[in-house]
């Protein structure tokens, strides 16, 4: 497996695990074959496009192609928004909204 799409396919698994779908359950509900899921999450096998875009919808995510230098505001939303953050560490929000002045 590639160091570029470990990550992708590492989301992949973790989404399917959460959802509580098996191999199986995943290949009936997005068209790709059980054998092919078996051997992306595996790393045997290259990750297609048309693969990856079928079981991402099944699960619950979106592609998405950013420019490079939004990503980091990209992952901030995410993390702010999943509430994941290494314990006692201060996360600050991508953005604010303004708040409505009282006076």
């Amino acid at each position: 497996m590639s160091y570029v799409t470990e990550p992708i396919v590492a989301t992949l698994r973790e989404a399917r695990v959460r959802k509580g779908l098996s191999q199986r359950e995943l290949s009936a509900r997005s068209g790709v074959p059980q054998s092919h899921i078996s051997k992306i999450e595996s790393g045997s096998v290259d990750l297609r496009v048309s693969s990856l875009i079928a079981l991402a919808r099944v699960l619950d995510l979106e592609l998405l192609v950013a420019p490079k230098k939004s990503v980091p505001a990209i992952q901030s939303i995410i993390r702010s928004s999943s509430g994941t953050h290494v314990e006692g560490e201060h996360v600050s929000p991508a953005y604010l909204l303004d708040e409505e002045d009282d006076d």
